[in-house]
């Protein structure tokens, strides 16, 4: 249950949970959720990777959980690439893997993974190690409104056409 609200971006209700059914459950599998909540409420990569790792034993046993895992990490790696190239039009790989302390190579490869999964607009320019953020693209809406004028006249020409057929029987 815990985890479950971890996912489900509920961290800080982890230790409201602890506190009130817990305490009959308390002990290191307990204290390495606390540990994974904590760090990904205060969106740390850092506190993530030390649960992790002081946890080792008790979070790699289950394969449902390490997954799970795997997969808040990897939310939790977008959260902060987001958050640290939002204001910038465009930013250096070098320095965002700097920041986010993180190898460049493994930056690129999620900022690349990010680009293609739409998660922001951009493009990776490797020859200047640098990330290119475009801006919104401004929704069109004259297209979508021709679309619903189009199909309504199609309703209304089949609308016609049935009309007619009945008056020429």
């Amino acid at each position: 249950m815990l985890l479950c609200k971890i996912m489900v971006s509920q961290a800080d209700d982890v230790a409201g949970i602890i506190s009130w059914h817990g305490l009959e459950y308390l002990g290191p599998e307990l204290d390495a959720m606390k540990a994974v909540a904590d760090a990904y409420s205060r969106r740390s990569l850092k506190l993530f990777e030390i649960a992790l790792c002081n946890f080792k034993s008790r979070l790699d046993e289950d394969p449902i959980v390490q997954r799970h895992l795997s997969s808040l990490y990897d939310t939790l790696i977008e959260q902060n690439l987001c958050r640290l190239i939002e204001p910038f039009p465009r930013v250096e790989i070098a320095n965002i893997a700097e920041l986010i302390e993180l190898p460049a190579d493994h930056v690129v490869k999620k900022l690349s993974q990010m680009i293609l999964d739409k998660k922001f607009a951009g493009t990776l320019d490797q020859g200047a190690g640098c990330l290119v953020i475009f801006e919104d693209p401004k929704r069109d809406v004259i297209y979508p409104a021709t679309l619903e004028t189009i199909s309504s006249m199609g309703k209304v020409v089949d609308s016609l056409f049935i009309r007619s057929s009945k008056i020429m029987v």
